[in-house]
């Protein structure tokens, strides 16, 4: 369906059909009469390069060339089947090349390594089983005289025919149409729509007779759906890009994508030195990453997941048909957050709505929406407000998903006119379905109080269970902005409703030890907040006040471990005095006696191997004396008091 559409918009040229109409029979041949091995290397290599290709290259690629080195006063002319790195001319064959220092067609050196060379398409497919080799003799047959014409569009068709054969049918319809020809053809693109939405509705009624059965009739069922799905949302958006003509009229706030792109490495370099330390996940529920972009992480969200192989396969076939072919490649690579910013409007179509669930498209228009923001953002409102509204109205697109997508740009720009702008927005959409990183993001860009505000509105104060990250980062935003009593009871709350939860399910049958994990999972949240508050204490001078909350036993635990460790790791700061200082307020002798004893000697481990001043010298000796004396005196005036039977 997906084919018939895509070979709509454009067909051959008259030349080009009275070409095929001459040599069908000929190129047809061409193909491999075996199957090719698609698990081979060769063969992956050879449709990437295919579909990595401008027309202009494939047509340079298909054509025959003779070496023009230089051999006894004549030219070589031996048959060339590769194409110098260095400057992309396919000028010299392998042997000449060797021998020779530049190209001879635009003298650029040749550099003498083992990767002056790489295969030709033709060859390459040939090689790779994709092209018979006893059909490219026949050709090689009419390359003299005034045949060599035609041995060049043998070999084209021939690379067409590849082409056809694996889904690569945006090679030929590209070849004469283009987006300019599009607009006469959005009449049938949306009867081709209005024809694909039909077919998913019968083939939603026949999934739902398949309820309760598993075959491969319903897999091969539901695989068809969405596809067909996915074809109609892609001719959807398709078809108003073109009714817009592709934006080429609206004047975009970035001279070029080189720019755009540099900006992009800006704001993720920005958003990498801002992010906080990551908390250790062992609850394993969150997939934002530290220091990650609002974009990123959506791109990665509409990614269909590893272990999905059909999935992929016609993920790979689909997404052939985009013009932006090494946008495609790259995000098979690298992932799909890689392309942003896309290409071009068209680009970014291809790479949405040709990959990832159908069911993701309301993501999907969202990071459409994004794109339009960021492409936009800072001209006059009247240029392109207006496109926005057209967009919203034709896909129903709620005014709350529109601000939330320009809050989600804005907070990724990192200017301050973007962050203040974002503020003024946040009112009108936060709730209890706001995107959790967008406090993180508030508080990493030094707004806390407005990070507070938002987790407020969105109703995350403890009494209902969140992902461990969240709850950490609903701690740090309560300590900076210096609410650590309500951080305190934050993280008292939550963790008392993780243990209550975990408590109330049974262990399996086959799991003796599930309770205990169970336990532990709590323990891990138990740690993981307590150290977080501990540590910010310690960052921002709090410790002070910190011990003087009621913790617990369980709490404690984790409390003592982290000042102990931060005092040890460096005696020269407080926090060991104030330790110490824990333990002789709830009348904790002997501990305060073993901390002390494990201070005195973590300094002088420090001293010996250390080069201090003075001042740092004087200022520990004191603090030591001080301690010490406190913990002895202590001591004694309770051994006072138990001799009177105080």
């Amino acid at each position: 369906m997906e084919r018939n559409l895509i070979n709509s918009w454009g067909s051959p040229s008259t030349s080009s059909a009275g070409a095929g109409s001459r040599h069908a029979a000929s190129a047809r041949s061409a193909a491999s009469p075996l199957q090719p091995n698609y698990s081979s290397l060769a063969v992956q290599k050879a449709l990437e390069h295919l579909a990595s290709l401008d027309l202009i290259e494939l047509c340079s690629e298909a054509k025959v060339e003779r070496c023009r080195a230089t051999r006894d006063l004549r030219s070589c002319g031996r048959y060339v089947q590769h194409v110098l790195v260095s400057c992309g001319h396919a000028s010299l064959c392998k042997e000449c090349s060797q021998r020779c220092d530049s190209c001879p067609i635009c003298r650029i050196p040749i550099p003498k390594n083992d990767s002056r060379l790489r295969p030709r398409l033709y060859c390459e497919c040939i090689e790779a089983g994709l092209i018979s080799k006893r059909c490219d003799e026949r050709f090689q047959e009419k390359e003299e005289g005034d045949d060599q014409l035609t041995a060049d569009v043998l070999r084209l068709y021939a690379l067409f025919d590849v082409a056809m054969e694996n889904n690569l049918v945006s090679l030929i319809c590209h070849y004469d149409s283009g987006e300019e020809d599009m607009g006469e053809k959005i009449g049938l693109l949306l009867k081709l729509s209005s024809n694909l939405g039909g077919i998913s509705n019968v083939l939603e009624v026949l999934d739902s007779s398949f309820q309760g059965s598993s075959s491969a009739q319903l897999n091969d069922l539901q695989f068809l759906h969405e596809s067909v799905s996915k074809a109609k949302q892609h001719a959807d958006i398709m078809a108003w890009c073109i009714r817009n003509e592709f934006l080429e009229n609206v004047r975009a706030r970035y001279g070029n994508l080189a720019s755009w792109r540099s900006v992009a490495r800006e704001r993720k370099a920005a958003a990498t030195k801002r992010s906080w330390p990551d908390v250790v996940n062992h609850s394993a529920e969150s997939s934002v990453k530290a220091g990650s972009l609002f974009i990123e992480d959506a791109l990665s969200n509409i990614e269909i997941p590893q272990g999905h192989p059909q999935h992929m396969e016609e993920e790979l076939r689909l997404a052939s048909l985009q013009k932006d072919r090494d946008s495609l490649f790259r995000s098979k690579l690298e992932g799909l957050a890689v392309c942003y910013p896309f290409e071009s409007l068209r680009a970014a179509v291809d790479m949405l709505f040709l990959t990832g669930s159908s069911d993701m498209v309301v993501a999907k228009e969202a990071i459409f929406l994004y794109y339009i923001f960021d492409r936009h953002w800072t001209t006059p409102d009247d240029n392109w407000r207006s496109i926005i509204d057209d967009f919203a109205a034709t896909f129903g697109i709620t005014r709350h998903s529109l601000i939330e997508s320009l809050t989600f740009y804005l907070l990724d720009d990192d200017t301050d006119e973007a962050l203040k702008e974002a503020c003024n927005l946040l009112p009108e959409i936060c709730g209890p379905s706001t995107h959790p990183k967008i406090a993180q993001v508030l508080l990493e860009r030094g707004v806390p109080e407005t990070a507070l505000m938002v987790l407020r509105w969105s109703g995350h104060d403890g009494s209902e269970i969140v992902s461990l990250s969240e709850a950490v980062t609903a701690v740090r935003v309560r300590v900076e902005c210096g609410l650590l009593t309500e951080a305190f009871m934050y993280q008292r709350m939550l963790c008392a409703k993780v243990r209550e939860k975990n408590s109330k399910r049974g262990p399996p049958k086959d799991s003796p030890n599930h309770l205990e994990a169970k336990t532990n999972r709590w323990g891990d949240w138990l740690e993981t907040l307590v150290t977080e508050i501990c540590c910010l204490c310690i960052k921002r001078n709090l410790v002070d006040r910190m011990i003087e909350l009621p913790w617990n036993s369980d709490e404690e635990k984790y409390l003592s471990k982290c000042l102990l460790d931060c005092a040890i790791h460096d005696p020269s700061t407080t926090t060991g005095n104030l330790l110490v200082v824990y333990y002789l307020q709830r009348y904790r002798y002997t501990e305060a006696y073993e901390i002390d004893a494990k201070l005195q000697n973590a300094e002088q481990d420090f001293l010996s191997m250390n080069s201090i001043d003075e001042r740092v010298l004087s200022r520990m000796r004191s603090a030591s004396h001080w301690r010490a004396t406190l913990v002895v005196s202590s001591v004694k005036a309770c051994v006072k008091f138990s001799d009177h039977g105080i």
